[in-house]
């Protein structure tokens, strides 16, 4: 009897701690490396230094954070902090900063993403995404448009995409 008891409650023990370690208390994220973002980067300021356009290019994490920042010599002194901006808000709502100035324009239900601290509703940041995992994103500042910025952040993208997808 007394060895039943005991299975009894070793067992039930072990059941318990078996189901709490079923319940995950951490997380783990794939991101871009530093060297992706530095390969990101040049590629898109190549890109625009094609068509004559001086800017920033800055490329972040999933989080956010900026992995590289590159700015043109003479890019304004404002597009580094721009750039950042738009790759953060691309990365933050998980789409790229050219579909949310239309989402965001005066008189719609999502006008008020434009206050957020932070927030740079401008084209030119664009998310990095492989196999469905969001990476980080680029953001551009500095062409004359957000779909040249635009154009010179897929440049950057594509320049490593079929790596990302191997990975």
């Amino acid at each position: 009897m007394t060895r039943t008891r005991i299975a009894l409650a070793l067992t039930s023990f072990l059941l318990a701690n078996s189901a709490l370690a079923a319940d995950q208390m951490t997380a783990q994220a794939t991101s871009l490396t530093t060297t992706a973002a530095s390969k990101i980067a040049q590629a898109a300021l190549s890109e625009c230094q094609k068509g004559g356009y001086v800017v920033a290019v800055a490329v972040v994490d999933r989080s956010g954070v900026p992995l590289a920042l590159l700015r043109d010599n003479l890019a304004g002194p404002h597009t580094p902090q721009t750039a950042i901006g738009k790759a953060w808000t691309a990365v933050s709502f998980r789409n790229n900063t050219s579909n949310l100035v239309d989402l965001s324009g005066p008189g719609k239900p999502s006008a008020g993403i434009r206050d957020i601290p932070g927030v740079v509703a401008l084209g030119g940041g664009l998310t990095i995404s492989a196999r469905g995992i969001l990476l980080g994103a680029v953001g551009v500042s500095g062409a004359p448009g957000g779909h040249l910025d635009d154009a010179c952040g897929n440049a950057g993208i594509k320049a490593i995409q079929a790596s990302l997808e191997l990975e």
